[in-house]
């Protein structure tokens, strides 16, 4: 996501390089460019053009004010600014509470609505801590049906679903009645699509809106059809006024443009982002956060916020004994894998990181990779995980067997463990001051 934008955008500060200050000449030349990249990344022409007048403004304004500060720096900063208030600005919430609370979940077909339902269960009953319940109103897809079934059962929440009536509106309602009973905070009301706008679709969907009056409604879009998803928003929106839109399918080949202009076009928020079929590939969408990683800087924060959701203190704290001890395991290993798969795939962790994207984006990054390290692992017994030194060749070759490795794939691995493992053992026990000095020295 994003990947062609921000290269264009680091073009066009380059152009700034080596320039004492921001002029009217060289600013000109920097918004051309990133004018450019902006309409590429399927932006309409009139809102690009206003955002670089936006910015030629800032920058033009404060070149004579902040000398200090080098030409490309400024320029990335307001351009970051301009990004995060195009998008929105603040962090939109979501009003889940109510007597239940009820969230109506709307858009076309195939955009990933029943998916997304199975997510935002899973977030209000893990970071809300609130009780929900899932509705199945797509009358017309039988896959749907079953589709949110399965996702009921794997995040662990109840489900209503009436296969014999084919009125949304009753299921929608008898639902009501149902979360009363089991006590419910929340009513999530899954609605069907259509393969494009029509009458049908829309008088459903008013008559969903007017019968339940939900506290929350959702727009869902897929962020593959660029400014179609922003047109199909604004005509849904005429029609239903919802509270907010959710952008999905931003892992695949999308350019962006969704995602930068649907706030200023549709006059609604973005509230949550999807990125893959993952029951945990979902997030609030931070406008800030996002601009940064447009512009290459990562997201620290989000990254952060991840690792702490699947952090254990305990575990932290027996883990950093056994780095001091140079006794590290392929147990400890292993656990440290499934930390990083309930973080999320990788190639999207990498991204967080700041100057991660340029490498990742040329890497062939496959999560299946850390299952094939597992398999190793599997591979050898209780005693061998516990004591990564017994592993001679006898035992290798017996390994390398039953994973269906070679004995160099062992090798390989077993060689790369120990590399980490004492690279683990000297970080542990460095000085704060040595830590200090070890970063400076990254950074020549």
């Amino acid at each position: 996501m994003f990947d062609n934008l921000s290269s264009r955008l680091e073009g066009a500060f380059k152009s700034l390089t080596g320039d004492a200050k921001l002029t009217e000449i060289n600013v000109a030349t920097s918004l051309k460019e990133i004018r450019r990249a902006l309409v590429a990344a399927d932006v309409n022409y009139k809102i690009a053009k206003e955002f670089t007048e936006n910015v030629k403004q800032k920058a033009l304004g404060t070149a004579n004010v902040l000398n200090a500060v080098k030409p490309g720096q400024l320029m990335v900063k307001i351009v970051q600014d301009e990004l995060t208030e195009l998008m929105g600005g603040q962090v939109a919430g979501i009003n889940a509470k109510g007597k239940p609370g009820i969230i109506l979940i709307a858009g076309l077909q195939g955009s990933g609505k029943t998916t997304f339902t199975g997510k935002l269960a899973k977030f209000l009953k893990e970071k809300k801590r609130m009780k929900p319940l899932v509705v199945a109103c797509d009358v017309y897809r039988p896959a749907a049906v079953d589709q949110l079934t399965v996702l009921a059962e794997q995040v662990g929440v109840d489900i209503y679903k009436n296969t014999d009536s084919k009125d949304p509106v009753s299921i929608a309602q008898e639902a009501l009645a149902f979360a009363k009973q089991k006590q419910c905070d929340v009513v999530i009301v899954d609605t069907a699509g259509r393969l494009a706008v029509d009458a049908a679709m829309m008088d459903e969907i008013d008559r969903l809106d007017k019968a339940l009056n939900p506290t929350e409604s959702l727009f869902v879009v897929d962020s593959m059809t660029g400014q179609d998803a922003v047109n199909t928003a604004k005509a849904f929106n005429e029609r239903i006024d919802y509270d907010g839109v959710v952008l999905t399918k931003l892992d695949g080949d999308t350019r962006g443009g969704a995602a930068l202009t649907v706030k200023y076009t549709v006059g609604k928020p973005i509230k949550f982002i999807s990125t893959g079929e993952k029951l945990d590939a979902m997030d609030v969408f931070h406008p800030d956060r996002m601009a940064q990683r447009i512009l290459g800087m990562g997201d620290v924060i989000s990254f952060v916020e991840r690792a702490q959701q699947n952090f254990d203190e305990k575990e932290a704290a027996a883990l950093e004994k056994k780095m001091k001890r140079n006794k590290l395991d392929f147990n400890d290993f292993l656990g440290q894998i499934r930390q990083l798969r309930k973080m999320g795939d990788l190639k999207s962790l990498m991204n967080m990181i700041p100057g991660m994207n340029k490498i990742s984006k040329d890497m062939d990054i496959d999560d299946n990779a850390l299952v094939k390290v597992e398999s190793i692992v599997f591979s050898m017994t209780p005693f061998e995980r516990e004591n990564p030194d017994s592993l001679n060749t006898s035992r290798k070759k017996r390994i390398a067997r039953g994973c269906g490795r070679s004995i160099e794939d062992i090798n390989m691995f077993v060689k790369q463990f120990d590399q980490m493992r004492k690279m683990m053992h000297r970080m542990s026990n460095m000085t704060p001051g040595q830590m200090q000095q070890m970063a400076k020295a990254a950074k020549r």
